[in-house]
């Protein structure tokens, strides 16, 4: 008998992996709290932009292998896979968490395997199981008794645009609370995942992921840090890169108008939560990062300040290149605060999106094709390097303040800004 899996969030992790796993020969039952969403992977169609995987999902649809849901059903295994945003004050939120796993537990029977993809806090996944032992009094997780069940942690590292596909070849971190749990974990990976299965226990599973992203995120800082420095020494800071990228062991990133998704803006805030006094370093890298659409934004207002009432475009609004996830976007950030601090009107180029967000659209904002928001603006703005943006024609930049975020415009402009965000 084939088995079954209940996958709470249908988001762009959830889908993705409900669709291998069925693809692989499991039944998945699939859960989100989106009626909207439920009802077109019934209809084997999506409600995310992934290449490929409306294909997969119509596929396993017609075959039975995948169903969505409000409310779980009784599995072998079940994967929780929802958002772990953090409040106000950059404290983890675990309300997702702890509500995706209230909800399993009335069909929680011994021997099945629990596992959060969710990228979290150290120490959520022993939460998870003080949740279910707290109201399942019936179930253990003593590896000695019959009545236990199997509790991990196997975060999800893959890159929105190459999900199906990272999916299988990635390596996979799986780390249980007990050893029982990991080896059960990673038998379980191991039927579909390529890549190496790499057993830890649960709390170094957590940390791996945050670990991961962490590093991604100092690196970045340093580039938008060495940005700002060639912005005051009127340097082209991507010249700059490029050169001492040519050291054998010199591999700094490109610089940005910040950093957005839902792994890097947010998980270093993880570890900040949870030992303050030992991770300055990963603190003073977020606190860079998270002011960089602010040193964005000045520019813009500065560019204003010299032109008679501009029209502003903003090329992109997603998190990264070619891809439709607002998430923690600085983009949107920029585009928000600028419709918020001027009067000047803004027009918005998002290929990857057929309307605005809902907090963006009671702003004095124009989402329109990338052709009309070139030729209304006075001011371009490009926030996120889209394919489609690489091959904007230079003429249609001329006579026009250029201020490029990502080093990607050709131009010759005679009212460009001399500084480092405009320069090739």
């Amino acid at each position: 008998m084939d088995k079954k899996v209940c996958i709470s969030g249908l988001g762009y992790i959830g889908l993705p992996t409900a669709a291998i796993l069925a693809k692989n020969g499991f039944l998945v039952h699939g859960v989100d709290v989106n009626e909207k969403a439920i009802n077109l992977i019934n209809n084997g169609q999506i409600h995310i932009y992934e290449p490929d995987l409306e294909n997969v999902v119509q596929k396993v649809v017609l075959e039975g292998r995948l169903k969505a849901d409000k409310k779980p059903e009784k599995a072998d295994i079940f994967i929780l896979a929802v958002p772990t945003p953090f409040k106000d004050d950059h404290k983890p939120d675990l309300a997702f968490v702890e509500s995706a796993t209230k909800s399993i537990i009335p069909y929680l029977e011994p021997g099945n395997l629990i596992i959060l993809e969710s990228t979290s806090p150290v120490g959520t996944t022993e939460k998870i199981v003080e949740w279910i032992l707290n109201e399942r009094t019936d179930l253990s997780i003593d590896e000695n008794k019959s009545n236990q069940i199997f509790v991990s942690h196997c975060p999800e590292r893959v890159l929105p645009g190459k999900i199906l596909k990272e999916l299988i070849e990635n390596d996979r971190i799986v780390g249980g609370i007990n050893k029982l749990s990991t080896q059960k974990t990673a038998e379980f990976y191991e039927s579909f995942v390529d890549g190496k299965v790499l057993q830890t226990n649960a709390k170094t599973a957590e940390l791996s992921k945050l670990t991961e992203n962490s590093f991604r995120d100092v690196n970045i800082a340093f580039a938008n840090e060495l940005s700002m420095i060639c912005d005051d020494l009127n340097i082209d800071a991507w010249e700059l890169i490029k050169l001492a990228n040519h050291h054998p062991r010199v591999n700094i990133l490109q610089p940005g108008p910040g950093v957005g998704g839902h792994c890097i803006a947010v998980d270093p805030w993880f570890i900040v939560d949870a030992a303050p006094e030992r991770s300055q370093l990963i603190h003073t890298a977020r606190n860079v990062n998270d002011a960089k659409p602010y040193f964005v934004i000045e520019k813009v207002k500065e560019a204003a300040r010299n032109l008679t009432n501009p029209t502003i475009a903003c090329l992109g609004l997603s998190f990264k290149a070619n891809i439709d996830d607002l998430r923690e976007s600085p983009a949107v950030e920029i585009v928000s605060k600028l419709a918020a601090v001027t009067n000047n009107t803004l027009y918005v180029s998002e290929p990857h999106i057929e309307q605005l967000p809902t907090h963006l659209q009671n702003l004095n904002i124009n989402l329109s094709s990338t052709e009309d928001a070139l030729n209304n603006a006075d001011i371009i703005l490009l926030l996120v390097e889209h394919d489609y943006f690489k091959l904007i024609d230079a003429k249609s930049l001329e006579n026009k303040v250029v201020i490029d975020t990502k080093g990607i415009l050709k131009h010759s402009s005679n009212r460009v800004i001399e500084n480092e965000l405009s320069r090739p």
